[in-house]
């Protein structure tokens, strides 16, 4: 008998292009959660599309100890565009990896062993990563991790965070914006502070742009935004449109200091192509500036709305929608009656993260699914 792990939605999907999924009955689907940020560019860009098939037609893998002209592209790419400072670059298969190799990096740099990491933080399932992570659903289960080099602090409150980091303190690790936490931007002055108190006590200062990065909030990374460069950064899900790849970058005395690490498919061929051709898109035709636009154009449109919405937050296309009814049962409504596929961040708030190439007409229409499914009814004030 064979199964699967997780649950499966009951929508098999068999194409997608631009912001379109379509299921194989023939139902076309708004896609409005990007899988977890994933597709920036939208389903398979003709480039991106066009990248992976000549790479697949010349060479799919070889060790990363043999230089390929696609991987060594790709660490020239990502270093040219990280924020200053931080261009020396390793590449792995996942977001969890690459933070796991964040923390690794910043243990072996530093004199420290603790980690400072947020509530409601999410860093991914490994076991380090996992010990970061703030909820206890996915943590209980595989319990004990490494919880005891682990400090949970308050996002956002500034003076909890500089109490908790001191000289035994390896790394502060934070998401500029909470995703899975229920899309919460850093407070005005709290990635300063961080900045200043890691710096104080040769504390590594790590970004997880996992899901913020590759243009998703206007910015290419949403540090840029607040004006703070970490000491390491992390980046995955979008940044090769889908394919399996994650990426941390890290200034020199962190890279000068990292103790051995490795993965054997790290920067494959097939992968840096696809890689490549996302960030050249993401670039040539200024995704970060159309989803600062167009997602600014849909939280007006979201706050606007006269139906029962706590609040609307986030920045360019990674924007919450607090909702007073359960968030999975909007997601299911808006799926069923509307064809938009969107996402949960906890039990009352709706995630839109879709693709970067998204236009004002599938703004309105998400705005129309939303109004009519947050609507009062009749039936629901029994």
């Amino acid at each position: 008998m064979s199964g699967f792990v997780f649950s499966e939605k009951p929508i098999s999907i068999e194409s997608g292009a631009g912001a379109t999924l379509t299921a194989e009955n023939g139902t076309e689907y708004l896609d409005f959660g990007a899988s977890y940020a994933c597709t920036p560019t939208g389903h398979c860009h003709p480039d991106v599309v066009d990248a992976i098939q000549e790479q697949a037609a010349e060479l799919l893998y070889v060790q990363g100890s043999y230089p390929v002209q696609s991987r060594t592209d790709l660490h020239e790419k990502l270093g040219a565009l990280a924020p200053e400072g931080i261009g020396n670059v390793w590449l792995c298969n996942s977001g969890t990896e690459a933070n796991e190799a964040a923390l690794k990096f910043a243990r072996s740099a530093t004199d420290g062993t603790k980690i400072v990491a947020a509530k409601r933080a999410f860093h991914g399932r490994t076991a380090g990563t996992l010990s970061a992570t703030w909820k206890p659903k996915y943590k209980k289960p595989f319990e004990p991790l490494l919880e005891d080099q682990v400090e949970f602090v308050t996002y956002g409150d500034a003076a909890e965070l500089e109490d908790a980091v001191d000289d035994e303190t390896a790394a502060v690790i934070l998401e500029p914006i909470q995703g899975e936490g229920g899309i919460h931007p850093a407070p005005a002055g709290y990635l300063e502070a961080a900045r200043e108190c890691t710096e104080a006590t040769d504390t590594a200062l790590i970004f997880d742009e996992i899901q913020t990065g590759i243009g998703r909030t206007g910015d290419l990374w949403a540090c840029e935004g607040y004006g703070v460069t970490p000491d390491i950064l992390t980046t995955a899900k979008g940044i090769a449109s889908g394919l399996p790849m994650g990426a941390t970058l890290c200034r020199d005395w962190v890279a000068e200091a990292a103790g051995p690490h490795g993965s054997t498919f790290s920067g494959n061929p097939l992968v840096s192509a696809a890689a490549n051709a996302t960030l050249d898109v993401v670039v040539d035709e200024d995704l970060p500036g159309n989803a600062a636009e167009i997602g600014g154009y849909l939280r007006d449109k979201l706050t606007a709305l006269d139906v029962p919405i706590r609040d609307v937050r986030g920045e360019g296309l990674m924007i919450g929608v607090e909702v007073k009814r359960g968030a999975n049962r909007v997601l299911r409504d808006l799926a069923l009656e509307h064809q938009v596929l969107a996402l949960p961040a906890g039990r009352s708030v709706v995630r839109l993260l879709p693709p970067l190439v998204l236009e004002e007409e599938h703004a309105d229409q998400v705005v129309t699914a939303l109004a009519d499914v947050l609507a009062p009814k009749a039936e629901s004030q029994s």
